[in-house]
């Protein structure tokens, strides 16, 4: 079985969903208690920073409860794999958008999130194809 399989299998699925919930805490904890000191190393915005904390704690419930389960059901499995697929072009609207002016680590930054949450957001999504086509 190669890895993309493995990561895609049911129990492949509950790793990747735990591992998108473990990043997506640590993202959330790091917005949430450095948005200041964080903001200029950055060039965005701390009330940028706080509401995506705060966002991504919601996102984390989600995520950790659909991990807890042997079989996600398909329409939240659906929204959360939509979440990741936004972060992914919010981040690329913050970086060509000219919405803000991130610094060179800020670009750095927001890089790493946006490949870090397509590769997650692309799993799941393979997952989610695969027991589709399994059941039909």
């Amino acid at each position: 079985m190669s890895l993309i399989q493995s990561l895609t299998s049911p129990l492949g699925l509950r790793r990747v969903l735990w591992a998108d919930a473990l990043s997506g805490s640590g993202t959330a904890g790091l917005h949430l208690a450095l948005a200041g000191s964080l903001s200029p190393w950055l060039g965005l915005p701390t009330g940028l920073l706080s509401a995506s904390g705060i966002v991504l704690l919601l996102y984390v419930a989600l995520a950790g409860a659909l991990a807890l389960q042997p079989t996600p059901p398909r329409a939240w499995l659906t929204t959360l794999i939509v979440g990741n697929f936004a972060w992914v072009a919010a981040c690329l609207v913050l970086l060509f958008g000219g919405v803000v002016s991130p610094t060179p680590l800020g670009q750095a930054y927001l890089v790493v999130q946006a490949v870090a949450v397509f590769v997650l957001a692309e799993l799941q999504w393979t997952a989610l194809r695969r027991t589709r086509l399994a059941t039909a």
